[in-house]
Parts: structure tokens; sequence; C-alpha cells
């Protein structure tokens, strides 16, 4: 008799995806980081479809229902023309969507270029470069951000383009540290060794070793970013009128108004406070997933 045929990709285990295996460890292992995960992801699909969800338009007047509490009609109440601020909210968490993930993107991928060139070239050119962003950190940011906008003027471009610019030289001190330690690893050495260019260890060595940082970098400008953009806006220096900026909706007509309807200051305030606080603990819990080092410790 012959043995029956056995399958031998049958005997052998699945792949496990790499996603999905991070998602049940963020789950299991951090519950608080989960649900900052779950409020951000809503956070952004909020602002994907903000003009979806809104009943009604950002600067819909309405005298007939100015100052109204919260209800079934209102959401959120109405503001001092009788605009419905729960639509403002949507359309303000759009632009915070806008602002945060592109001010984080660019801030994220300056810190990766300084951090990767100065970290691995080291020397003269590792000195210079750090002691200029000495300088830069040296400046209070809140007054270097005034500064800057008061001189190129406020606008949702050049929000985006200063607060990358901020944080991302600031930011680049910390890719700076981990390359550093990537670089004096054994494989490196051994890579050198047999000849391997300059390019080619950082695309293959390097930067994957960094790879986790930077992704837990990413999740942390994205809040500091979009509180950042709020306190120009409470300011009068970020996006201009009549765009729904949480921040703007702090500093107009809710603090004008504050005593005679609260809702006006505590719904953008609450929002700006939840999504912040969701993010970094997000990114938070990103960190601890992603350290090697973390491991030992679970």
């Amino acid at each position: 008799m012959t043995a029956p045929a056995i399958d031998s990709r049958a005997a052998l285990p699945r792949p496990r995806s790499a996603g999905r295996d991070l998602l049940r460890r963020l789950v299991r292992d951090k519950p608080l980081g989960a649900a900052g995960a779950a409020i951000s992801v809503l956070f952004l699909l909020c602002g994907i479809l903000a003009g979806v969800l809104a009943p009604r338009g950002i600067n819909q007047v309405d005298l007939a229902h100015r100052l109204e509490p919260p209800s079934l009609q209102f959401l959120l109440g109405t503001d001092a023309l009788g605009r419905d601020l729960f639509s403002r909210i949507l359309h303000g968490a759009r632009l915070s969507v806008i602002v945060g993930f592109s001010g984080a993107a660019i801030a994220t991928a300056l810190s990766l270029v300084i951090g990767v060139v100065t970290g691995y070239v080291g020397g003269r050119l590792d000195l210079v470069v750090q002691r200029l962003v000495d300088a830069w950190m040296a400046f209070p940011g809140l007054v270097l951000l005034i500064v800057v906008i008061a001189v190129v003027g406020p606008g949702m471009p050049q929000i985006i383009v200063v607060l990358g610019l901020l944080y991302g030289i600031a930011g680049s001190r910390i890719v700076r540290g981990a390359v550093v330690s990537a670089r004096e690893q054994m494989y490196v050495h051994a890579a050198r060794s047999t000849g391997a260019g300059t390019l080619w260890i950082l695309r293959r060595h390097v930067v994957p070793n960094v790879m986790p940082l930077i992704i837990v970098l990413f999740t942390t400008r994205v809040g500091a970013v979009i509180l950042s953009e709020a306190g120009l806006s409470f300011l009068g220096l970020g996006i201009p009128p009549p765009a729904p900026t949480w921040g703007g909706m702090l500093s107009g007509s809710g603090r004008a108004y504050m005593p005679m309807g609260p809702w006006l200051a505590l719904a953008p305030g609450l929002c700006l406070t939840i999504v912040v606080y969701a993010v970094n603990v997000f990114g938070d819990a990103l960190r601890d997933l992603l350290d090697p080092r973390m491991r030992g410790i679970r």
C-alpha cells in the first residue's frame, strides 16, 4: 500500500500579520492606549466626514435661536449669532486633522533627515548642526511662533509650515540619539567591513531600527501641533475667521458670552482636551509596544 500524499504547505504555520499582532497586544496590554486609539480614529473620521455629518452650515446665522442651550435640535447649543455649535465643532475637527497631520508629517520628515544625517556622519557636521539645534531650542516655542506668524501672516499653510519646522528641528535630537546608538551596533560594522555603501546601510539597517521611534514621534507630534494651533488661534494669530477653529471658538464668542452660555467654551475646550489626551496616550502605548527594551519588563 502506498502512503497518502501529505501537502507540505498545510503543515507550515500561517505567517502572522504584524499589524494584527500589534492591535491584539494594544488591546490586551494597553487598554487605555486602545481607548485613545479609538478616540483618535473617531476624531479622524469626524474630520474627514464633517461635511456629511454636520446638520447645518458653519456660518449659517439664525438670530432667532441665538445662545440656545444644548437640545435635540442643537446638540451642543448655538452661539451669539445662532450658529449651530455642533456643526462648527465638526468642521473645526477637519481643520485640526489637516493642520495636525500635515504639521506632524513635516516635523517627522525633517527630524528624520536631520537626525539620520548628523547621527550617522558625526564629526564636525554633527557638532555644527547640533549647536544650531541648541540655539533653536533655546527660544521659547510660543514666543517663536508668535514672532514668525506675525512676520509671515496668519493662514493655514503658514501655520502648518511653521509648526512643522518648530517641532521638526527640536525632534531631530531624539532621532539623532537613536541613530548614534544604531550606528555602533555590530551588524553596521559588519556591513561596513564588507564594503557596503552609506546609503545602503542607512536604508537596510539604520532607518528600519529607528522606525518605531519615528512612528511614536509622529503620533505625539499630532497632538502637540493641534494644541499649538489652538493656542495661536486663541491669540488671534491662527487660521483667520470665519474658519471655525477650536481655539478661535474659545477666544471669540466663547470668552465673551461664557457667563450666559457656558457651552460655548465647554464644547471646544472638552473636544480639544479629549483629542490631545487620546493622541498622546495612544502614542505612549505605541512607544511601549514597539520599544524592544520594554519586552523584558512585560
